[in-house]
């Protein structure tokens, strides 16, 4: 059985589309990376959160953001959207190009406000017609 600790010493942030096996992409099984996903894998205060307790409680070192071509959450920009959920709207956070945020987000979890990230960080597109990943920022 695998340990809660990842035997890479490593952490994923990454989109939820279905196109998208973080595990398969880096040639991966179960127990070797944490992965942490939401709608466009971008960096928001929960990923921190998530990204904290990985790299001061579970042996992380490193963090990849992994976003992807053709994400549904870019070019919607900051699109509120109302729930049936006592009519409360809802910000997608969505954004104009994956590079960008990409850089954004990468950009956030470098500055050191939130989490030391010894290993370093690093930012990379999946395209999901070739099935490449590429490293965007290094």
């Amino acid at each position: 059985m695998p340990s809660k600790i990842p035997e890479w010493g490593l952490a994923v942030v990454t989109c939820m589309d279905a196109r998208v096996d973080p595990l398969r992409i880096l040639g991966a099984e179960p127990g070797d990376v944490h992965v942490i996903r939401n709608a466009g894998g971008i960096v928001t205060d929960d990923v921190i959160r998530s990204l904290v307790a990985s790299t001061q409680l579970l042996g992380v070192s490193r963090v990849q953001v992994i976003m992807h071509t053709d994400c549904g959450m870019e070019g919607i920009g900051q699109q509120v959207v109302g729930t049936d959920l006592a009519d409360q709207p809802i910000d997608l956070r969505g954004f104009l190009t994956v590079e960008d945020e990409l850089a954004r987000g990468v950009a956030l979890l470098r500055s050191g406000d939130h989490l030391d990230v010894p290993g370093g960080v690093t930012g990379h597109i999946y395209d999901v017609d070739t099935g490449r990943l590429r490293l965007v920022v290094s």
